[in-house]
């Protein structure tokens, strides 16, 4: 009489508590840090300094450009650069998380998160390219320099942030199907519905400064718990 021995269990590719959720988590952490870094440096020294918006006074925005282009060229490259290639992470652990109980509704979010980012990415490839080809053109021709610097400008905010609806949309899909999982809790994924709506409300120009500012901001504690939490094992179902 012959034996049979059982086969193997398969090998699992990842821990138990999956690199690509770890990845997110670290991700996460990053995306909150470029936020954080975003708020400081305009509240204590963009600001100060006399930042104005190239769309209501192009040639003081160029001025102001032209005398800190250093700093100017490292906040986007922080915010909208490192920031964007973090989002893809983050948006990867989240799909990661939420994606076996969730179907097509995670898929939909993963999608809009995706697109988020990549908006983000060209939003700051756009401010940088832009940046340097209107210092080159301020020396020989300001006043068309300080015209594109304005139309540069318009195209990076639709880009990458004037109206937040893509991440709106975004973390109101992944926090929808995060209650409906139950794999995060509820009260992460409450706050999300709460950014979510909040950013919407920035297709309204009268209060769009103000929600982009409460969205930011709770999108900080937002990405901090949602790292925390990446970066815990998953809940053990039954």
């Amino acid at each position: 009489m012959t034996t049979t021995t059982a086969p193997a269990p398969p090998v699992r590719p990842l821990d138990d508590l999956g690199s690509q959720q770890r990845v997110g988590g670290i991700a996460a952490l990053v995306k909150a840090a470029t936020y954080l870094v975003g708020f400081v440096v305009m509240g204590a020294y963009l600001g100060p300094r006399g930042l104005t918006d190239a769309q209501g006074d192009p040639a003081a925005s160029l001025a102001f450009l032209l005398d800190n282009q250093t700093a100017m060229y490292s906040w986007y490259l922080v915010l909208y650069i490192v920031g964007g290639f973090a989002l893809v992470s983050l948006v990867l652990g989240v799909h990661a998380r939420l994606k076996t109980t969730t179907g097509t509704l995670m898929q939909t979010a993963t999608v809009t998160g995706i697109t988020w980012a990549a908006l983000l990415l060209a939003s700051g490839l756009v401010a940088l390219v832009g940046q340097q080809a209107v210092i080159e053109l301020a020396a020989t021709e300001p006043t068309l320099a300080a015209s594109t610097w304005s139309s540069v400008s318009v195209v990076q905010d639709a880009l990458g942030g004037g109206i937040e609806i893509v991440g709106a949309v975004w973390v109101l899909l992944a926090s929808v199907a995060a209650i409906r999982s139950g794999a995060l809790g509820y009260r992460l994924p409450a706050l999300g519905i709460a950014i979510g709506v909040t950013g919407a409300w920035t297709l309204v120009p009268a209060v769009a400064d103000d929600a982009a500012s409460l969205f930011g901001i709770g999108f900080i504690i937002w990405f901090v718990w949602m790292g925390v939490s990446l970066l815990r094992r998953p809940r053990q179902a039954g």
